[in-house]
This record gives structure tokens, C-alpha cells and sequence, in this order.
């Protein structure tokens, strides 16, 4: 998740709405109508119906691959393809993975995308988009350098990996990132207090894995406790509720749990709703990858106050999510995760460890309280996750949006815990606020312990030797010859939208 942000510029169309505000609207009708008279990138396979579509498969405005065409001349492009690349520079083709001619639709091989990717005029023409957008006043200058930031680091981290298609890897991961920040400028979402995922027509939850995938080192990646996560899956299954407490590392924590499960347990990650702050739904670097998760949005205590005017309208905002929450849980099945830190870990600026930062007694207690209230049973798990050097936050806390962001190939971890009941813990208390205390101190330690086990096993390099009696590691997904995940490395393109969509 990222977090740079721009004030709208008057060319922005009216703001798309998050689909769970629009249950009365279909979703291809909705995705249909907020899609602007510009079309947009979509890297897939899409059936177009007509050339008048409004879902037309183009995308930044300016297109790149548009500029290509002149560089590239030995790709042989039909009649039908040429004329598409005179339109204006207003809205030329980006990247088109179909062409039409005539009444007989013909896709373009994979094979021949890859082998554009291969060539350095890509890379140049992708950068130059950017600064040509800037220039036209279209791009926020804000934007635009931290999408140029975001491509070299992510290269970079992407070339540590030593993959063999880093370079189709990053140059594709890369172009859908900035085709969907284009669209989100040209037409921005508005996240609703409960956002549920985004899988059609243009499927974010995979865009965000595929592009996190190739950052985990999977041959240095560890899961704690993996029964636990079966028993999970089975009362969830029963209609119970289940409340993850964890601490927060970075930006990508949803993804890193998504991926570290989605050999066992992919259904919990696609399933879980996360407990999100404000700078990860209104930063269009950030907006994409959102986009893909089931959210409950809400103003972070860190943040508050930021803008002594806005704090009684996010107090007022966060009660609205609370409520949605409440209704969201009375139905049962539902898996929330939640930091009661309240943001991101950070090292110790005289040590340079890092540790989970301190829980919220008060946070907690209302979900807690929440959970009770809800006609379904509810359980509540300590987690434990360590991902942070593959996106580390700002060393302080910083208010203002537009951090820099450093990006690596790195092990990562993911441990559960048994449930931890309240009644258990807080049996010797003498009044609610000593026993919210030490609940919240139980389970903060409890992560503590398993986040020091990974520690032990990813830096520490001890591997599946630092499992102890309350953590047992595994690596339950398969490894090729690299050492990389057996799965997709994030470079297929055929992902990201159903073929039927035109999204």
C-alpha cells in the first residue's frame, strides 16, 4: 500500500464509488459508467464489442506504446492497428492486447508483448509518459516523481531477486501500476466505509499480488503454526467470527499474508477484511492495491488530529465504519484483521531492531466489545507478521503524504496463535479498565513472541530451526529450481480482467 497523495486538478471526471455503495447496480454496469470518454489499460485479453465502446482498451492518456510504433516497425501491424494508433494524443492506444479486424477478433501472442518488453525503448517511452503528462498539467508533479521513484526502487528489488524475467516482470507489474494511477487521476474512487473487493471487471486483488509476489523471497519465508490457520478456516466455515490482532509492518502487509497463505489457505486471504486508515484509500499511489481488499475504513488515532478542523468529521467517519462493521458481523463468516497500534512498526532509533509497536487497550477493547455484540461467535487470534524490509516506513511518523519509499527482495513471516479469550486472561482483574490493560498486554506479547521466532528463522538465517514449542515454521508452498515460487512470478498478463468484461 502507498501513500502520496495530490490535490484533484479540474480535469478530474466525477469520482467513482466503491461497489458496495452501489448494490443496486450491477458491476459491469458500473464499471461501464465510471469509465471516462478516455480509454484505459487493461493488459489482458478483452472481447471488445465495438469500436464505440466506452471500455475501450487503451490507457495514460498518452500512450506509449502509441510512440512505439514508430521505433518498432518490424512488428508488422494490420491496417485496422494502424488506423487505432492515429488517434489524438489525447487518448492513443497504451498497451492493446487484442486487435479487430473486420467482424473476426484476433488476440495479440504474449510472446510478442514479451519481446517489446525486452527492448530499452520501452522503458524510455513508459518514463517519458510521465513527464509528458506533467508537462501538459494533466500528472500532479507530486505523482509524478514518486511514480518515477517507484519504478527504479521496484526494479531494483525486482533485479536483487536474480529472476530470470525480472525485466518482463518489472516492465509489466510496472505499466499496470501506472495505468491504474492514471485512471484513478483522470477518475478518482471513492472509497465507501465498508469497501469490498474489486475482482471484476478488472481483478485488483491479483494486481496487487502479482506485484508483491516477486518481492518475497520465498526460499527464506516462514509460516508459524499453520493448523491454527486450518482451524480458523473451519469455524469461519461454522459461521463463526474471527479477529486477528497483528502487528503492522509496511504497506504490503495484506498482500505478504495473502501470499504466504495462498498455497493452504487462500480463502482466508481473500476472504479477510482489513481494518484500513485513511492515507491507503485517499493516495492514488496507494488506491490501486486498496482497490483489491475488503475494507473497513477508518481515521487513525496517530492522525487525528493532524488538522485540528477535520477531527470532529473523522470521529463522526469512524463511527460510521463502526456501524458498518457491527452489521458486517452480524452476519457471521466474517475474518477481520486489525493493528491495534494504530500504524506501523518502527525500529528503535538506538538499536535499529525492530519490534511491534505498542497496542491501543482502548482500540481494542471496542472491537472486542464489538465482537460480543454480534449474534455470532467470535474468536480472537494473536498474529504475528515480519515483512518490513521489503517496503519500511518513514523512521518517525510523518503527517504530511509523499513519503519516500525504499523497496527490496526480501524473507518475510506470518505466525498465529491459539485464541485468546478475555474472561480467561482478565479472571484476577479489578475493574474493566485494569482488564482491558492486561488483555491488550497478553496479546501484544504473545505477537511479540512469534514475531522474535520469525525474526530468529528470516534474519537470523536459522531457518525452520527456530520453530519452539509455541511456534512451529513450515514452508508449505513449492519451489522451483530458482528458489522462487512455483506459481506465477506476476508477469502473466492474462489476470487482471475477465475476458468477458471489456473492462
Amino acid at each position: 500500500m502507498f501513500t502520496l497523495s495530490a490535490t484533484p486538478s479540474t480535469t478530474f471526471l466525477t469520482p467513482r464509488v466503491s461497489p458496495s455503495s452501489l448494490s443496486s447496480s450491477s458491476p459491469s454496469a458500473a464499471s461501464c459508467s465510471s469509465l471516462s470518454s478516455s480509454s484505459r489499460l487493461c493488459l489482458v485479453s478483452v472481447r471488445r464489442r465495438s469500436s464505440a465502446s466506452p471500455c475501450l482498451f487503451s490507457s495514460l492518456k498518452v500512450s506509449a506504446m502509441a510512440e512505439l510504433v514508430k521505433d518498432t516497425e518490424s512488428l508488422s501491424l494490420s491496417p485496422i492497428q494502424s488506423a487505432e494508433r492515429t488517434e489524438t494524443d489525447h487518448s492513443r492506444t497504451f498497451l492493446s492486447a487484442t486487435t479487430e479486424q473486420g467482424n473476426v477478433e484476433k488476440k495479440v501472442h504474449v510472446e510478442v508483448f514479451l519481446f517489446m518488453l525486452r527492448e530499452p525503448i520501452v522503458v524510455r517511452h513508459l518514463l517519458s509518459v510521465i513527464r509528458k503528462e506533467t508537462e501538459a498539467g494533466r500528472l500532479p508533479s507530486t505523482i509524478a516523481s514518486g511514480m518515477e521513484e517507484l519504478y527504479q526502487n521496484y526494479k531494483n528489488a525486482i533485479l536483487q531477486s536474480r529472476n530470470p524475467k525480472a525485466d518482463e516482470t518489472v516492465l509489466s507489474n510496472m505499466t499496470a501500476v501506472l495505468d491504474r494511477v492514471f485512471l484513478d487521476i483522470e477518475d478518482p474512487f471513492v472509497f465507501s466505509p465498508y469497501h469490498k473487493a474489486m475482482r471484476v471487471p478488472f481483478d485488483y486483488y491479483m494486481f496487487g499480488q502479482n506485484y508483491i509476489r516477486p518481492l518475497v523471497d520465498f526460499r527464506n519465508s516462514y509460516v508459524g503454526n499453520l493448523s491454527i490457520f486450518y482451524e480458523i478456516e473451519e469455524k469461519l466455515q461454522q459461521g463463526h467470527n474471527i479477529f486477528l490482532i497483528s502487528n503492522h509492518q509496511t504497506e504490503a502487509d495484506p498482500a505478504v499474508i495473502a501470499l504466504l497463505l495462498e498455497s493452504t489457505n487462500p480463502h482466508l486471504a481473500e476472504k479477510m477484511t482489513y481494518i484500513a486508515g485513511d492515507r491507503v484509500v485517499t493516495d492514488p499511489l496507494c488506491k490501486p492495491f486498496s482497490m483489491g481488499r475488503n475494507l473497513i475504513c477508518v481515521y487513525s488515532k496517530k492522525h487525528m488530529n493532524d488538522d485540528p478542523e477535520l477531527a470532529d468529521m473523522k470521529r463522526k467517519a469512524n463511527t460510521r465504519s463502526l456501524k458498518e462493521m457491527a452489521l458486517l458481523l452480524r452476519g457471521g463468516s466474517q475474518i477481520v484483521w486489525i493493528a491495534p497500534s494504530g500504524g506501523r512498526d518502527r525500529p528503535d532509533p538506538a538499536t535499529g531492531e525492530w519490534y511491534p509497536a505498542p497496542f491501543d487497550a482502548a482500540s481494542l477493547d471496542n472491537l472486542r466489545r464489538l465482537g460480543e455484540h454480534s449474534a455470532a461467535p467470535g474468536h480472537i487470534y494473536p498474529l504475528a507478521l515480519l515483512c518490513h524490509n521489503i517496503m519500511p516506513p518513514p523512521a518517525q511518523v510523518e503527517k504530511e503524504i509523499g513519503e519516500k519509499r525504499m523497496i527490496s527482495f526480501h524473507g518475510t513471516g506470518l505466525s498465529v496463535a491459539p485464541e485468546i479469550t478475555f474472561s480467561d486472561i482478565t479472571a484476577s482483574c479489578q475493574n474493566s479498565e485494569e482488564a482491558r490493560e492486561v488483555y491488550a498486554q497478553a496479546l501484544y506479547d504473545i505477537v511479540t513472541e512469534q514475531y522474535n521466532v520469525l525474526k530468529s528463522a528470516v534474519h537470523y538465517e536459522q531457518g525452520l530451526n527456530a520453530s519452539t514449542p509455541n511456534v512451529s515454521l513450515s514452508q508449505p508452498w513449492k519451489l522451483n529450481s530458482s528458489g522462487n515460487e512455483a506459481v506465477s512470478q506476476g508477469s502473466v498478463l492474462g489476470v487482471y480482467c475477465t475476458d468477458e468484461a471489456g473492462c
